[in-house]
């Protein structure tokens, strides 16, 4: 049940920007996260590049749909929810200019950061004006939003760039470390980050994160994933579960900032997952570090990257056993035992 725009608190609306924003990662991102892996099975052809297309170009729109999902958990009206959406896309980062402005291009998702500040702004406006412009609504909602909203966006974009790009230096730093502290440093950062607006793939691949520390930060966000789904099993449906893993532990993302303890077994598993990582010599890529066990991108990079002996087993090791004993162990002690951690804390919006 979500509460109506009319009688909002901040609170409110700043939780259902937070948990619109979620479901629309998860949306958009798990079509490519279940089949990425899948499709390199076929031999390249026309099926394939058609079902490549169609994942990947429907990233690009995770501003357009979180927009319509906070439209929906407000309630809006259909025109409010699409003005909200164009204002969103447009300023989301997805759309670059070709060389010698020769047109326009989809690139990636955008910045996730970027997005949710539009929409905690466009929203608002659109709360302002839709009561207000009367009987030409239908003519200068989708004008006054699109250039307020989107243009306030656009001016955002390079800002939001720069944090994400500061953070990335943060992250950076840690590659510095002996291997195991690395590898403990890594899990953390990218299990935190997991759950925060940044992207943690944009971020390994703008400091081009690889070998162990890869290896350490996939290991990181499967153990948040695992965890986090385990704590809120009880609490949420079965494809809701599923979704921290094959999807991403993002969905939790309102969650985690509404109570901040949810924190602590999340970093202590991570951890300990990042430091088996690190110490079985798991090694990754920029573009799979911040995937985690989504689409078995992490698992599988870290088969085909690491070398020495027994490779499965270590891979079986660090992103399936560990993680899972450790979601079951911190379930325990954090529900059951010390009761810091309530499933209902991680219920997910319906």
């Amino acid at each position: 049940m979500y509460a109506t725009a009319n009688r909002l608190t901040l609170k409110e609306y700043t939780l259902n920007i937070l948990n619109g924003s979620s479901l629309g990662i998860v949306i958009t991102l798990i079509p490519a996260a279940l089949t990425s892996q899948l499709l390199k099975l076929f031999p390249a052809g026309p099926v394939v590049s058609e079902i490549t297309m169609m994942v990947t170009v429907v990233q690009s729109l995770l501003a357009a749909v979180a927009a319509v999902v906070v439209g929906h958990m407000l309630k809006l009206q259909i025109m409010d929810t699409a003005c909200i959406a164009l204002a969103s896309f447009v300023s989301s980062g997805a759309i670059v200019t070709l060389p010698k402005n020769a047109g326009y291009a989809l690139a990636g998702t955008g910045s996730i950061l970027n997005i949710m500040l539009t929409l905690f702004i466009t929203t608002g406006i659109v709360l302002v004006l839709k009561d207000h412009l009367g009987q030409l609504k239908i003519v200068l909602e989708p004008t006054l939003v699109l250039l307020i909203g989107g243009g306030i966006g656009l001016l955002t974009l390079k800002p939001m760039v720069a944090v994400q790009t500061a953070v990335g230096d943060v992250v950076a730093a840690a590659t510095h470390l002996t291997p195991i502290l690395m590898g403990v440093a890594l899990a953390v950062l990218f299990a935190i980050l997991i759950l925060s607006p940044l992207s943690t793939v944009g971020i390994a691949t703008a400091i081009t994160l690889s070998g162990v520390g890869s290896g350490a930060a996939n290991a990181g966000i499967v153990v948040a994933s695992f965890t986090l789904a385990w704590m809120g099993a009880s609490v949420n449906p079965l494809g809701g579960t599923l979704a921290h893993f094959l999807g991403s532990p993002k969905i939790q993302m309102a969650n985690m900032l509404r109570k901040p303890q949810l924190f602590i077994p999340v970093i202590i598993g991570a951890a300990i997952t990042g430091a088996t990582a690190a110490a079985l010599n798991l090694n990754g890529t920029p573009f799979s570090a911040g995937f985690g066990f989504s689409g078995l991108i992490g698992p599988l990079t870290a088969w085909q990257e690491s070398t020495g002996a027994m490779v499965g087993v270590r891979v079986l090791i660090a992103f399936v056993i560990v993680p899972v004993v450790l979601a079951g162990l911190l379930n325990f002690i954090f529900v059951r035992q010390l009761h810091l951690v309530h499933p209902e804390d991680l219920k997910l919006p319906d």
